[in-house]
């Protein structure tokens, strides 16, 4: 018996995509520099040790018309501002020798300690020394640590995970203090709240909290990820609190496998004024963040964005988040 579409998402998937990519066409790619990344800003760059060169992804990116790259890790993680500080000091070299223009850099730092979470003192000193934005915790939470362990453990039961991650709500369910000192904080300075990978009770928490002072740069990664895992209707409800949903390369990567139609069809939904493109990339299975925002542009004018929302959420809404101009 025929298996139906509706039987076999795989077949579902193959037969929508087909269409679309025999029909997509975009500007003529000449490596290594490419087309069709004008202006846009990866607001989720990974560039520390291991990884890509941060100085050589943001020459790509200058060489490619980019507009800029806020790295989330970055070389020497200690001092992410002096490191970034660094790569714009020579990158700004280079491209004053090869007559281009420069993209901006900025950087992101996160309040995930090994044995604590880092408080207000700390994240003001970071802000003041430079970064933009403040991620929660990601590897080192209690949910990554649930989902996939530490190194080749494999996941923990919730009761380990939660002694030895961090988990932002105390014993009543409400945000710790010092999580709510670190989000007026950045109100205060008008600065970038990542959600990390927050449990969804975390996150809501981290919303309530995000509405009450009225944060406008706040952000929740890789929706449709196994860490965060939302649905399109949640994804509603973070937006109309200001909450900026950012798709990443990540998730359409081979490692995680979603349909990038999913991701076309909740951007659609939720709203493209509420939505971002970023790349996520970094680690040595991803293609470099430059072809990740290509790739992510390109499936989405493919799926069926306008030019014009393309750039909308690779543009304009990222810039938001940098408090740089809007470039377009």
């Amino acid at each position: 018996m025929e298996v139906t579409n509706q039987e076999d998402p795989t077949k579902a998937r193959y037969v929508k995509s087909y269409a679309m990519r025999r029909a997509f066409r975009d500007e003529i790619q000449h490596p290594p520099a490419i087309s069709g990344v004008t202006g846009s800003i990866d607001i989720h760059c990974h560039a520390h040790e291991g990884q890509q060169d941060p100085l050589d992804v943001a020459k790509h990116a200058s060489s490619s018309g980019m507009g800029g790259i806020l790295y989330k890790t970055i070389f020497g993680r200690h001092r992410p501002a002096e490191s970034a500080r660094r790569v714009a000091t020579a990158l700004n070299q280079w491209a004053e020798e090869e007559k281009v223009e420069p993209v901006k850099v900025w950087v992101g730092w996160g309040i995930g300690r090994a044995d604590h979470l880092a408080g207000v003192e700390d994240t003001r000193e970071m802000l003041d020394d430079g970064v933009c934005a403040v991620w929660m915790p990601i590897a080192n939470s209690a949910n990554t640590l649930s989902k996939v362990g530490f190194g080749s453990d494999g996941p923990m039961p919730w009761e380990d995970a939660l002694e030895q991650g961090h988990y932002l709500l105390d014993e009543h369910g409400n945000l710790k203090q010092v999580v709510k000192d670190v989000i007026h904080l950045l109100a205060d300075r008008d600065a970038a709240l990542y959600f990390g990978h927050a449990t969804h009770p975390e996150k809501w928490a981290l919303a309530e909290e995000v509405d009450k002072v009225k944060l406008k740069r706040a952000v929740v990664d890789h929706p449709f990820s196994p860490f965060i895992d939302l649905t399109v209707d949640e994804m509603k409800q973070l937006a109309s609190v200001g909450v900026t949903l950012n798709f990443t390369y990540d998730e359409i990567s081979p490692l995680l496998g979603v349909d990038p139609a999913r991701i076309y069809d909740a951007i659609r939904a939720v709203g493209p004024e509420h939505c971002t493109l970023s790349s996520d990339a970094g680690e040595p299975l991803f293609p470099n963040s430059v072809e990740c925002m290509r790739m992510m542009r390109a499936y989405m004018r493919a799926f069926g964005l306008t030019a014009e929302e393309v750039d909308l959420v690779s543009v304009t809404n990222p810039a938001k988040i940098v408090g740089a101009p809007v470039l377009v």
